[in-house]
């Protein structure tokens, strides 16, 4: 079902959620944790009179205004306010380092900032000067410090106008067209320096008028904000729900998400594939703790293996077995989820079919979609109508999509974007001579137009004797393990590959402790020798369903977790590879030392 009339531009869809007279388009926690409701009219009169404020401190069209703070209401409210002005948004994750952010906002050369909290003011002003900045505005209330300009005060007693509207206002966003530049997103950076994405209101709008086409969203519905906002997958979902009239609930931490799962209760749920990774960790990890349980779990799943399909499908077996299944075991996991949700959906990074699977068996079927910054960002989608388990769905209709020789996905059409900021050399080697956007990632199509991505182009390794192995697949396949966050594989240009395994520590810990072994330390922990074996039986069950090159020939348990706080994990749980390459040189040296007299393949 399309939104009732096309979107040109963005500001299209903010008059649409102005327009709404919706007492509860938004919900939000305040400072003592109370779910608060915001009103569609308190959206337009709060993005008014910041708007406003901007052209008052000297914005123009096209000027840049910074964004670096959590999921917030005030997020989407400087948003629509930067948009309707014509200004160009620029939004930084709130967890890099100052001179990270100062970096991108000096590049964009932006003039306003708009900031969530004293930390990242702080963080912020004191790299100003290597900034341009002549403006910071604070979202957290009073007190503000000095240098700052407080959030509430700019918006003063906007909230008494009611539903009354600016003509003024109204025709300054109605001017803004599709050509017009909407956002300069900056990329994370897995492989190296961070570029500015250039989108347009036209390439987002494009997007938006096809993506959600087929899910029959509606004002009943509710969705939790949680995903990084700086991170178009996120915007561009809560774009689709303003469009739709769906309740949106914003939850800034994501240690608050369980919490916020049980109060809003989401009929709409969307997650990178490490959300449902650490969901499912966490039931087989509750289920380990009492052999009764694990026995429960156990048979249930294989029950629900058997009716995969029908779940995929979006119906319910009939089968005893499974309903009892479903009383014993799958209500729980769905009750963790608020109990109910009735759309799953996953996309950031690619997910692992045995995590799919998994899933489908405790009745929860995972849509997943690919995309890219680039292309604004949805390129294929399966959907309630249309899907394929393993695939990433069907090619949006306005978009235009060839195969490389090499396998590199290329594609075209208006939600493409029209290059790098202020990189014409990377703009250059981006497309092809017919104007197609080379991706980076591999993939194929099958006999129905399904598209499926294998891995990214630039990570496939090459081992010594010309094999390319795909990485991704067989990380997956070890993280299928409750004993392992993460895992990178590693082995380009070398004879053999290997992996470096990132543990969840909560659950090694737990099993030390069943097993009697005692550590002092993490590093004490992953180098006993029985921790070690049992990594090396996880690493063997895996290899069974490998190809010889593709076997995992030698290994090593790290004694850290990654994160995105410790610099290994992009904001959407990618594996920043570089990284780890550099950060672990000296252990990857050791496992590879003897390469030269050692078997390879």
């Amino acid at each position: 079902m399309t939104p009732i009339g096309t979107l040109n531009t963005l500001n299209d869809l903010f008059s649409r959620v102005a327009a709404a007279a919706n007492p509860c388009a938004v919900l939000w926690q305040d400072e003592f944790g109370q779910w608060q409701p915001l009103s569609s009219d308190q959206i337009y009169q709060r993005t008014r009179a910041l708007a406003l404020a901007f052209i008052g401190w000297g914005a123009q069209k096209g000027d840049r205004i910074a964004i670096v703070g959590e999921n917030r209401w005030e997020w989407a409210v400087t948003d629509f306010a930067a948009l309707a002005i014509g200004a160009v948004n620029v939004p930084i994750y709130p967890t890099l380092t100052g001179d990270q952010i100062a970096t991108m906002i000096a590049d964009a050369g932006c003039k306003i900032a708009v900031v969530s909290t004293r930390q990242q003011f702080d963080k912020l002003y004191a790299v100003r000067g290597k900034t341009q900045l002549e403006q910071i505005l604070m979202m957290d209330p009073a007190p503000t410090p000095e240098g700052a300009i407080n959030f509430g005060e700019v918006l003063g007693d906007c909230d008494t106008l009611g539903g009354k509207h600016d003509p003024m206002f109204d025709a300054l966003a109605r001017a803004i067209e599709p050509k017009d530049l909407c956002t300069l997103i900056y990329t994370s950076g897995t492989t190296g320096e961070p570029k500015g994405v250039m989108l347009t209101h036209g390439n987002i709008a494009a997007n938006q008028n096809y993506a959600a086409a087929e899910f029959n969203f509606s004002a009943a519905d509710a969705c939790i904000s949680f995903l990084p906002l700086s991170h178009i997958t996120a915007r561009a979902l809560d774009y689709v729900m303003y469009s739709y009239g769906v309740q949106v609930a914003y939850c800034s931490k994501f240690d608050n998400l369980p919490a916020a799962m049980q109060a809003v209760r989401p009929t709409v749920f969307v997650g990178v594939p490490r959300v449902f990774e650490k969901i499912r960790q966490a039931v087989e990890s509750r289920a380990a703790l009492s052999s009764t349980k694990k026995r429960i779990l156990a048979w249930a799943i294989g029950t629900g293996a058997k009716h995969q399909d029908t779940v995929y499908d979006g119906r319910q077996p009939g089968s005893i077995a499974w309903k009892l299944a479903n009383k014993l075991a799958f209500s729980k996991v769905r009750e963790a989820f608020g109990g109910r949700v009735k759309l799953f959906v996953v996309g950031g990074a690619p997910l692992g079919i045995d995590t799919a699977k998994w899933f489908a068996s405790v009745g929860i079927a995972l849509l997943e979609g690919y995309g890219l910054t680039e292309t604004s960002p949805v390129i294929a989608l399966n959907t309630p109508l249309t899907h394929r388990m393993g695939s990433v769905g069907l090619l949006l209709p306005n978009l235009e999509l060839k195969l490389a020789d090499d396998g590199e996905l290329l594609v075209r059409g208006p939600s493409v974007f029209g290059g790098y900021w202020h990189k014409p050399a990377a703009n250059a080697e981006c497309f092809d001579p017919e104007g197609y956007f080379r991706t980076g990632d591999i993939g194929h199509l099958d006999a129905d137009g399904f598209l499926y991505i294998t891995d990214r182009k630039k990570e496939l390794l090459k081992t010594s004797g010309g094999k390319m192995v795909a990485p991704q697949p067989i990380e997956n396949k070890l993280k299928n393990s409750l004993m392992v966050a993460q895992a990178a594989l590693i082995g380009d240009r070398h004879k053999f590959v290997s992996v470096l395994i990132s543990p969840n520590f909560v659950a090694l810990e737990e099993w030390a402790k069943q097993h009697g072994v005692q550590a002092g330390s993490r590093a004490e922990l992953v180098s006993n020798s029985r921790v070690v074996a049992l990594y090396g039986e996880i690493i063997r069950a895996v290899n069974l369903h490998l190809a010889n090159f593709e076997t995992l020939k030698r290994f090593r348990v790290v004694a850290e977790e990654w994160s995105q706080d410790t610099g290994e994990l992009t904001p959407s749980m990618k594996l920043k590879r570089r990284v780890i390459s550099e950060r672990y040189a000296a252990v990857i040296d050791e496992l590879y030392a003897d390469e030269a007299t050692s078997r390879g393949e």
